[in-house]
């Protein structure tokens, strides 16, 4: 069971990077990927921090820092929204 956890966990964290690589068209589908990263990061803690009898202390901080990096991402996806209409990443030029 413990074996299964884990490879879960690994898959989940493959197929994150993979659609982060793969779909890097929209600002939208690159944050929800990001948080799928952090979401498998976040199951590998809980389950390691179980495994060696931690204090969970960690995961606070973890969470914390998820989710500041979840609202900076909204708040900038907000913003370019406003000012071009939409979320692609082409649709902006870097000059």
């Amino acid at each position: 069971m413990n074996l299964m956890m884990w490879f879960i966990i690994l898959i989940m964290f493959i197929i994150g990077n993979m659609i982060f690589v793969s779909k890097h068209k929209h600002l939208l589908v690159v944050l929800l990927s990001l948080e799928f990263i952090v979401l498998s990061i976040f199951f590998f803690l809980v389950i390691y921090l179980s495994y060696i009898e931690y204090d969970m202390y960690m995961l606070m901080i973890f969470l914390l820092f998820s989710v500041c990096e979840g609202a900076l991402g909204l708040s900038i996806l907000v913003s370019m929204i406003r000012t071009h209409g939409n979320d692609y990443f082409q649709s902006f030029s870097l000059l």
